[in-house]
């Protein structure tokens, strides 16, 4: 009995302050709502993208402000190419830097407070000379030319 209800003033005490959030980070206005954080992207009229943020954000609490967009890689065995579409929504062209580094694809881009940045690795052999970008409605796309891989080895006929 007197550890039971030791260990509940002890909890109390450690949960009090970890739930009212009253600590050096100023949260006491979000103890009582959720945390969370999102935003819409839709089209404006200019084609450009709108970007409206909601939720409970807190301003500097991020552990790193620099994001790291959804990137699909889609392969395309018809036409041999191998597309990367990156979300990047909020930067503007001249902003992004893609570069081709020991089989990996490496984006990132820097506007305002928009900040991006993720390493692609690359599953197929391609060719670097044939890459080609382009950027719209914050959607980067990234097409290589697939190397054509032969086949290694040799068939060995029996006698």
């Amino acid at each position: 009995m007197w550890f039971d209800t030791h260990f509940d003033q002890m909890f109390r005490s450690l949960s009090d302050r970890f739930f009212n959030m009253d600590d050096d980070f100023g949260l006491t206005k979000f103890a009582n709502k959720p945390y969370f954080y999102g935003y819409t992207v839709t089209v404006g009229n200019d084609g450009r993208p709108l970007v409206k943020q909601y939720g409970t954000q807190i301003p500097g609490l991020a552990i790193s402000d620099v994001r790291e967009p959804f990137v699909d890689e889609v392969v395309d065995k018809n036409s041999n190419t191998l597309k990367l579409l990156a979300e990047m929504p909020g930067v503007e062209k001249k902003d992004i830097k893609v570069t081709i580094e020991d089989k990996h694809v490496k984006i990132s881009a820097e506007h305002g407070d928009r900040k991006y940045q993720t390493q692609v690795p690359l599953k197929y052999k391609i060719d670097e000379n044939s890459t080609k970008a382009t950027y719209s409605n914050g959607i980067l796309e990234v097409s290589f030319r697939l190397v054509e891989q032969k086949p290694k080895g040799k068939a060995v006929t029996i006698e």
